[in-house]
């Protein structure tokens, strides 16, 4: 009987063993995807990564607003008009943003999309917007302004004009939705990266944890970090490659949905977190709130690690966070 079952363990490791990682990078959502996944051959691997587009693939035709029969569009075009029934897929996600709005002060906001663009980050600006200019910009910004009723699960944006997007938490969505799709089919391990929204499960065909490196925003060819992900999200959010200086000061092209004004004083956020869903969103929202507020935020939270890197290359750490070097 032991016999046997050494002999049944001794073939369980070879299988595993004999897997391998299989990687395809892909355009979607108007971004780029890699996505890996470990499996025993290359027609198993491209079975399950095309399983994965498809997910993403469908998850871009719910939350798009530049597609105009998607239920996102349907809801800003009836904007002060009347409410929208929409899935409950999408409700819940509304639901889940206005709660992460609500967890930040409104650093986080979906409703950001109502915002005039009177920042450019192209290299064009050579003044800042005048005060009444930025102040009209979100004019039509606030997620109170959007109205849930569970009775008949529909969405109502107040104002006339109004407008959702889901360009800060829409990539972690989908890459979580793409790993819970694969985890349903067996799928041992693998990584969705979806420009920069990290999402792993499982373990490197070696046995070893997958690894995530941290850019260094100071030089992008160098990483400051190796950080081990055993299961779960890693998102970085970067503002060295979009902003303006006027007087010394750097204004990212992360904008605070409540001012207008584009934040300032860091360069980079990297937060873990269980879902890229959140990641996504808390990284947007520590650039906002800032070093201190956003850090101490960051520690409130269970299972939630961020390292924050200032406009100086000054690197600072939640609690839960060690930084392998």
């Amino acid at each position: 009987m032991k016999k046997s079952l050494f002999i049944l363990l001794f073939c369980l490791s070879a299988s595993i063993n004999a897997q391998q990682a299989y990687t395809k990078t892909l355009k979607l959502m108007g971004s780029r995807f890699d996505i890996t996944v470990v499996a025993k051959d290359s027609v198993d691997g491209n079975k399950n990564i095309s399983l994965a587009v498809d997910e993403i693939s469908r998850i871009e035709n719910l939350i798009s607003s530049w597609k105009p029969d998607s239920e996102t569009s349907k809801i800003n075009r009836n904007a002060g008009i009347q409410p929208v029934p929409v899935s409950p897929e999408l409700y819940q996600l509304i639901e889940r943003a206005i709660g992460l709005s609500k967890l930040t002060d409104g650093a986080f906001d979906i409703s950001y999309a109502s915002k005039d663009n009177i920042w450019v980050f192209d290299g064009s600006m050579t003044q800042m917007p005048n005060r009444s200019s930025i102040a009209s910009s979100v004019t039509k910004v606030g997620f109170q302004n959007i109205l849930l009723n569970p009775q008949d699960s529909s969405v109502f944006l107040k104002k006339k004009d109004m407008k959702i997007g889901f360009g800060g938490i829409g990539k972690g969505y989908a890459a979580d939705m793409a790993k819970k799709l694969l985890i349903e089919k067996r799928v041992p391990a693998g990584i969705i990266n979806a420009s920069g929204d990290m999402n792993t499960w499982g373990k490197q065909p070696n046995g070893e944890p997958w690894k995530v490196a941290i850019t260094n925003p100071m030089n992008k060819n160098k990483t400051f970090a190796l950080l081990p992900i055993a299961q779960g999200a890693v998102v970085t959010s970067g503002n060295y490659e979009k902003f303006v200086n006027f007087k010394g000061k750097r204004y990212s092209h992360i904008i605070d949905p409540r001012t207008g004004y584009p934040s300032s004083g860091i360069i980079s956020v990297t937060v873990f977190a269980p879902k890229a869903e959140l990641a996504d969103a808390l990284a947007t929202s520590v650039f906002v709130m800032g070093k201190e507020v956003g850090l101490n935020r960051i520690n409130q939270m269970p299972k939630i690690g961020c390292i924050i890197i200032d406009d100086k290359g000054n690197i600072f750490t939640s609690k839960n966070v060690e930084i392998e070097n």
